[in-house]
């Protein structure tokens, strides 16, 4: 018997944000994740220390699955930001960042903890109705008509992600596949309701980037020799498909629903196999010509399908189901005993496909909302961080549909966004504060710490010591070499800003990011013409953006709110 020790009392911290080793914490945290951010953002190896799997990434997303936290602070702020990117896929590390810097700045000022979190609300509440008005002068509608700004949404996605080790041939590559997988999810005759498709990444290692391609339908991978011995089917019409989810090895312990009988003294090998064969003679008398099966089918009821001219298919993988079954039409079988022919499918055309040294079953559909983007890299690891690109790229775009509009990246956003609130703060401040107790003077202090997390999140984009200035005009982020003399013309030394939109030949004035200036108003008018065919812009997802924002205050507000932490020891 183990030695019994008695239980450790819970140990109570109170007030943890005044901890000094909390607040070094803290900063390391937010160090890590500052320098992944953004197209020149650096990369980061994560693996145990005993060996094994090393992740070499700068995404949020796989950054902090990786990480190991044990502070319950650090806690609270990693998986706020991880349910956060498992709803929207990106924004993950401008919410991280955004919350650090909240929390550090209000830090400096000394109010109550009351005082902050009503004023960051109000705070909060003033930039998501600005980024939803018509006035907000960064945010820009996505034309479905047309597919430049979705292109420009894709590539920024790919762009800030430097670990995917792609050339600028590459990611407008990258880029044209993945708006074309993500339009043939997109149903052609739709309803109120639109039920949209998947796109199934394909790995197709070992080959050029340039070699990625998309195909309408499901791959399934086999050998040559498999294909060569199924294919060619000849028949005009389209081809009958059933799909089971259930073994069809012969195995008892996956019968799937319903019973089998066995008369007295016969083998139950021999009565599975006698049960498999009734149902293949079923499926040749409902004249099925392909035979899918989740698991494993059994190699005497495969000759016997064989046989019959019916192409059976098995190990498809639990992945594939879901899509086999758009694609077919088909009700997954969890039944070794009759079928229904309601549970049966249909698909256009069966053929073969080679990429590389890899060989594949394409089932070709009628109309279906799958298929599938057959993705190359250089290597495994910028293979893994690519395929994590694209599904977050996929699933911006879905979330595009509902609510199509784009704000201004490249950090003017922030810029543009603290020069509203800094102006509103200063000569506006009744729009903002209710009766709530809050003066004018706390307004101020925290209107101003809030604009310096923004700044302060928008300068995490520079990574090689450059400066950055913002325009007094528009209020957008432009960045200079540091080595610049200190009495310039900046038009010589800019050229448009963080976003792409503006030029630095317009006629603009340029101040040092974060340092003191007169407050103005940003101008809120969008050029009549934002995009053009040749235009390169940067551009987020409204929605992800204004989640991430959201989660990122309210994360804040939660931590500054904490005045005990208990932890269990035992």
């Amino acid at each position: 018997m183990s030695r019994l020790e008695a239980k450790k009392p819970s140990v109570c911290k109170s007030e943890p944000l005044t901890n000094e080793t909390v607040r070094a914490t803290l900063s390391v945290l937010k160090g890590v994740l500052t320098s992944c951010y953004g197209p020149s953002g650096r990369l980061k190896q994560l693996h145990n220390g005993l060996g094994g799997y090393v992740c070499t990434t700068s995404q949020s997303s796989a950054l902090l699955r990786n990480l190991s936290v044990t502070h319950p602070i650090l806690k609270i702020l990693t998986t706020s930001v991880q349910n956060h990117v498992s709803c929207f896929s990106d924004c993950g590390l401008f919410t991280a960042i955004l919350c650090c810097n909240l929390i550090e700045n209000v830090q400096k000022i000394g109010l109550t903890p009351t005082t902050v979190i009503k004023l960051n609300k109000h705070l909060l509440n003033l930039c998501t109705n600005y980024l939803k008005s018509e006035a907000c002068g960064c945010r820009i509608p996505v034309d479905f008509s047309s597919s430049q700004i979705l292109l420009c949404l894709v590539r920024s996605i790919l762009t800030s992600k430097p670990a995917c080790m792609l050339t600028r041939k590459e990611i407008d590559h990258i880029s044209a596949l993945i708006l074309r997988a993500f339009l043939l999810t997109i149903p052609e005759n739709t309803d109120d309701s639109i039920i949209l498709g998947k796109s199934i990444i394909v790995p197709l290692k070992g080959q050029r980037v340039t070699d990625s391609t998309v195909l309408p339908g499901v791959l399934i991978e086999m050998s040559e020799v498999q294909l060569k011995r199924m294919l060619p089917i000849k028949k005009a019409s389209a081809l009958k498909v059933a799909l089971f989810c259930v073994s069809l090895s012969g195995d008892f312990a996956d019968t799937g629903e319903g019973t089998v009988v066995v008369s007295y003294g016969m083998s139950l090998e021999n009565a599975a196999l006698d049960q498999l064969l009734n149902l293949g003679r079923q499926l040749i008398s409902d004249h099925v010509d392909l035979v899918l099966c989740q698991k494993v089918i059994h190699p005497s009821l495969k000759q016997f399908l064989s046989t019959h001219h019916i192409i059976a298919i098995d190990r498809v993988g639990v992945a594939l189901m879901e899509p086999l079954s758009k694609v077919t039409g088909t009700q997954p079988i969890g039944s070794i005993g009759s079928v229904s022919s309601s549970s049966y499918g249909i698909v256009k055309e069966l053929c073969s496909a080679k990429f590389g040294s890899k060989h594949f079953f394409h089932l070709i559909p009628n109309e279906a909302t799958i298929c599938s983007l057959l993705l190359s890299n250089r290597n495994d690891t910028a293979w893994d961080e690519l395929k994590l690109t694209c599904q977050a790229a996929l699933h911006i775009l879905h979330l595009t549909i509902k609510e199509p509009w784009a704000l201004l990246g490249g950090g003017c956003t922030e810029t543009h966004l603290a020069a509203f609130i800094r102006y509103k703060a200063r000569n506006e401040p009744e729009s903002i504060l209710t009766d709530d107790g809050c003066t004018q003077a706390e307004l101020q202090l925290i209107a101003e710490a809030f604009c310096s997390a923004l700044e302060s999140l928008a300068g995490s984009l520079e990574h090689d010591g450059g400066e950055i200035v913002t325009d007094m005009k528009y209020g957008h982020l432009w960045s200079v070499q540091g080595d610049c003399p200190s009495v310039v013309n900046w038009p010589d030394l800019l050229s448009r800003c963080g976003c792409g939109l503006y030029s630095s030949q317009e006629e603009l004035s340029w101040s040092f990011l974060r340092s003191t200036c007169h407050p103005f108003a940003p101008q809120t008018c969008l050029p009549h013409k934002t995009v053009s065919p040749t235009s390169n812009l940067i551009v987020d997802c409204l929605t992800a953006k204004l989640s991430g924002l959201q989660v990122a205050v309210e994360t804040a507000n939660l931590i500054l709110d904490l005045s005990y932490v208990i932890e269990d020891k035992n």
